[in-house]
């Protein structure tokens, strides 16, 4: 028995060294990941400017798709070598769990803007990245992703879902709370005209619904420097025939610097953006303008 109390020492100090070692070792392979994680980040940095700046939209549709396989290959062997989630829930578990516990009670808001973010994302990892549209300017790309015709509140709308690459960023720190701030302000306009270029209605909107501005706290493997959002477009008279939307986005830097980007988007109006003849366009409003204005063709008679 005198022997005991120096085993039970001996064992203590044995199961402590397992126990250190333990969490070393997790310390060390958290430490390697994040490391990997940040390498792969900034490999992507490095090459996403070309995609950023291309002026052809058509090349820039043909290698928006490899460009992404090979992101998503990285990231695929990261996931295997540190045993990562391949499922990329971990923000839904994190907030499911809160719930449970009592401790957040917007579960449904925050599942709503994960699965918005996902479906981009999915896109982009699926080789499903196919935009509408593209442009770009000041080294940011912005991207109509799509511009289905949705039902809003029991109202049909064209719902014109936008990415934009290359906004200005600032990961702040404060104490022990990371928050990264970045910088993308909107405005934007919509002009209607006739076939003949008669103006018969305008529009304008700010920033995008549903706007998100930092997708890698949903999912932490989304492609860095993007902002999500959308714009909810009323279905507009028959007789529109031609639309242009400008989008201005704003982006200031961390030194000071802004950049002012403009978009113009001229395009034919698809049949299923338009209203059944003689449907009233709700929410219209009136003012006045010159016939100049409203009819380049009178402009051009009287000079």
């Amino acid at each position: 028995m005198r022997y005991f109390g120096v085993l039970v020492v001996v064992a203590g100090v044995f199961i402590a060294s397992i126990l250190f070692y333990r969490r070393l070792s997790a310390q060390t392979q958290e430490a390697q990941a994040e490391a990997d994680m940040a390498r792969i980040q900034k490999d992507y940095l490095e090459r996403v400017g070309w995609l950023r700046t291309n002026p052809d939209e058509a090349s820039y549709k043909e290698e928006v798709g490899p460009f992404f396989k090979a992101y998503f290959e990285q990231v695929d062997a990261h996931l295997d070598k540190f045993k990562g989630n391949k499922d990329f829930d971990s923000y839904i578990q994190e907030v499911e769990h809160k719930a449970e516990s009592g401790k957040d009670d917007k579960l449904a808001e925050r599942k709503a803007t994960y699965e918005y973010t996902r479906k981009v994302f999915d896109a982009f990892r699926k080789g499903r990245y196919e935009p509408v549209w593209t442009s770009t300017d000041k080294g940011m790309r912005l991207d109509v992703v799509s511009s289905d015709v949705v039902m809003v509140k029991g109202t049909p709308q064209v719902r014109l879902q936008l990415a934009l690459w290359g906004a200005q960023r600032e990961l702040k720190e404060d104490g022990k709370v990371k928050k990264m701030v970045t910088s993308a302000t909107f405005e934007t306009a919509w002009k209607l005209t006739d076939a003949k270029g008669k103006l018969l209605g305008e529009m304008r909107g700010a920033d995008p619904a549903s706007k998100i501005d930092f997708p890698e706290r949903y999912i932490a493997e989304f492609p860095p420097q993007m902002v999500l959002g959308h714009y909810d477009m009323d279905l507009v008279p028959s007789e529109v025939t031609k639309m242009e939307i400008t989008f201005k986005v704003s982006s200031r830097s961390a030194s000071g610097g802004t950049a002012a980007a403009t978009y113009l988007w001229k395009l034919d109006v698809p049949s299923e953006w338009k209203l059944g003849a003689g449907e009233k366009w709700e929410g219209a409003t009136e003012e006045e303008r010159s016939e100049e204005e409203i009819d380049p063709s009178k402009a051009a008679a009287k000079n």
